[in-house]
């Protein structure tokens, strides 16, 4: 089973949703797939949806998944970290109304400098999908750990020196 998550934010994310759905029609998915979906127009068909889940249900979705492709919020991520199970993390972008700001494409740079897999666009969810039996969860180590920090120090340095 594959779990689907996108978060509770205000902002819908149509554009994972639509990604989700080519992958099923294509048959690069054809296992149960799970979604939560927010507050997301635009569904996969064939899936189960629900608008929100609790969080000791999410837990259980996130562990009896094969794998699971989620948002890139903080929240989701420590709790993908803890689980270990597979993920991908596909961040949200104020360039298509997904978000108030591009904190969570910031993320995603910053963690795919440290190996945690990242999808920026459909062709990074198959390859995701079609190799993810052989990949484990990248547990965060202090020395990953303090080379997000170092990344994310940077970033906001060129940031607040532009």
């Amino acid at each position: 089973m594959i779990f689907v998550t996108v978060g509770t934010e205000q902002y819908a994310f149509n554009r994972l949703m639509c990604w989700i759905s080519i992958l099923m029609q294509h048959g690069l998915i054809q296992e149960q797939v799970i979604v939560q979906y927010g507050t997301s127009k635009r569904l996969p068909t064939n899936v189960i949806a629900h608008k929100t889940v609790p969080l000791d249900r999410f837990s259980q979705l996130v562990q009896q998944a094969r794998l699971v492709i989620s948002h890139c919020g903080e929240g989701s991520l420590f709790m993908l970290e803890e689980i270990g199970t597979p993920y991908i993390l596909v961040p949200r972008s104020v360039r298509f109304q997904e978000h108030v700001d591009d904190h969570q494409v910031e993320l995603a740079i910053a963690l795919s400098s440290i190996g945690i897999e990242i999808a920026w666009s459909p062709g990074d969810l198959v390859r995701f999908v079609t190799a993810a039996e052989s990949r484990e969860s990248k547990l965060f180590s202090i020395a990953s750990s303090q080379a997000l920090c170092d990344q994310l120090s940077l970033d906001s340095e060129r940031f607040f020196a532009a």
